[in-house]
């Protein structure tokens, strides 16, 4: 079974806390949801997990809530741990790349942090 945690910053705040805010009940539900199936599937479909091509191992949680596509942010620590890091509403066919360098901005700063604390 996987883990899934959202990132913190240093100042403890929770970009993917403030994201699932932003919705409505119905859309945050959905999104809880999906991620109740990555947590609980062995073998997730790729219309829900998906590695992101040409980034830093940067995976991509996809949701569909009627005519809205949400999409979470985020990477792996081991097979097990999956960190979530952003999430946006998806408005084009590509996943914005001011968003993609936001994940691996977030990324090095988990693994420097968490070297840190070693």
């Amino acid at each position: 079974m996987r883990e899934v945690v959202f990132y913190r910053t240093d100042l403890e705040r929770c970009p993917i806390e403030e994201f699932l805010d932003s919705l409505s009940g119905k859309q945050a539900q959905k999104v809880l949801w999906v991620l109740r199936l990555i947590q609980e599937l062995d073998s997730v479909p790729s219309q829900y997990l998906k590695k992101l091509v040409n980034t830093d191992d940067i995976w991509e949680v996809r949701v569909q809530v009627g005519n809205n596509t949400f999409r979470l942010l985020g990477f792996f620590e081991d097979n097990n741990l999956i960190v979530l890091t952003n999430g946006f509403a998806k408005k084009t066919q590509k996943t914005p790349s001011q968003e993609i360098e936001l994940a691996e901005q977030r990324k090095r700063d988990y693994f420097s942090r968490k070297q840190n604390d070693e």
